[in-house]
């Protein structure tokens, strides 16, 4: 069972990251897409307040996962974890950032309508 909510867990991670990259490009999904970018940033700087800056409750519930089914060290990022779990390598965490806070930069030049 763990198993499969870790599995769950990664494809809801992911579609949520793809979403916010590429929801705002057609119309019908612009402010949905508006309300995961929110969502989003409101659990980064809001619930970060609390639980420290890019706090993400879903990564929060991943990781309780993954420390039953034994894994260790886990990062305090998902992207992070994904793109060395990807890669095999061990990038640092702030040169993963950039790359975030430039696409949620570029997503607010359109109109809801």
């Amino acid at each position: 069972m763990y198993l499969f909510l870790d599995w769950f867990f990664t494809a809801l991670h992911l579609i949520i990251i793809g979403f916010n990259l590429v929801g705002w490009i057609w119309r019908k999904t612009r402010a949905l897409h508006f309300v995961f970018v929110l969502l989003t940033v409101g659990s980064w700087l809001i619930l970060g307040i609390w639980f420290g800056l890019g706090y993400c409750p879903i990564t929060d519930w991943q990781w309780q996962l993954k420390e039953k089914l034994g894994e260790t060290n886990l990062p305090n990022s998902f992207i992070k974890y994904f793109v060395d779990k990807v890669t095999g390598g061990m990038y640092l965490p702030h040169l993963l950032i950039l790359p975030q806070l430039h696409a949620l930069s570029q997503q607010y030049y359109y109109p809801f309508i």
